[in-house]
């Protein structure tokens, strides 16, 4: 995992973490701060610690199923959203602060997954497979019919997002379940990476000989090559047991 700041940004308001519990179970979050004056780094941090301390104190028996999973991750994601939104309307100064939002719940390889906003997820075994839709103004647009997938690739407001953690006072975290048996590797990011690095970049690095850690760090650099006007952050997560 890394978070970058990037070449244009002063503050990094992306958080990442990963956490593992005795009993195996893995944490992958990663949260793109927004809004207020330079408060998203105060949505996106309260967030990451808040999902965290609360995975590290649950017990074993309310996480061993994967409709559990799925239950738990929708009752503390909405229990995070209205902290973040409480804690903005008790400080003017971060009026309108959010944030993005991937968790993953990993067991093994099966993943139940927390989405909001335009933060992605990507499995990669060969080739690179998109598993998140972002929550954004042009998405709305693609399906309405009103703009195409292509346009929507290079369009002005490609990210306007529509649905933030901690912008309102309930949420619905979209949850997806899929299993990880068959992919090499899991790679959650903010935009600052999707946005610069194509998926056969991604690909190319992350499919390559050399070390899992160097693999991150070739992603960052080639994304501060490519201009780094936002915060570059990421989980990458190998099914290889020599490479965890």
């Amino acid at each position: 995992m890394e978070s970058d700041t990037g070449r244009k940004r002063k503050i990094n308001e992306d958080r990442v973490a990963v956490l593992r519990r005795p009993d195996g179970l893995l944490l992958a979050i990663v949260a793109d701060g927004m809004g207020g004056h330079n408060a998203g780094d105060i949505a996106s941090e309260l967030t990451v610690s808040t999902l965290g301390r609360l995975f590290t104190e649950e017990s074993s028996e309310a996480l061993s199923t994967i409709e559990q999973r799925k239950t738990w991750l929708s009752l503390n994601v909405q229990y995070v959203n209205r902290l973040v939104y409480e804690y903005a309307l008790n400080h003017p100064d971060c009026k309108g602060m959010g944030t993005t939002l991937i968790a993953a719940l990993i067991d093994r390889y099966d993943c139940v997954m927390c989405h909001i906003g335009d933060s992605r997820a990507y499995v990669i075994d060969g080739a690179v497979e998109q598993l998140t839709r972002d929550h954004s103004y042009v998405n709305v647009l693609v399906d309405s019919g009103e703009i195409s997938e292509e346009e929507a690739e290079d369009h002005p407001k490609k990210n306007w997002i529509v649905k933030a953690l901690g912008t309102d006072p309930e949420i619905d975290g979209e949850i997806l379940h899929f299993s990880l048996e068959n992919s090499s590797y899991l790679l959650i990011c903010s935009d600052g990476l999707s946005n610069k690095i194509s998926k056969k970049d991604i690909a190319a690095i992350v499919l390559s000989a050399i070390p899992l850690s160097q693999k991150g760090e070739e992603m960052v650099k080639l994304a501060n090559e490519l201009g780094g006007e936002d915060n570059i952050s990421f989980v990458l997560l190998s099914s290889k047991a020599e490479e965890e």
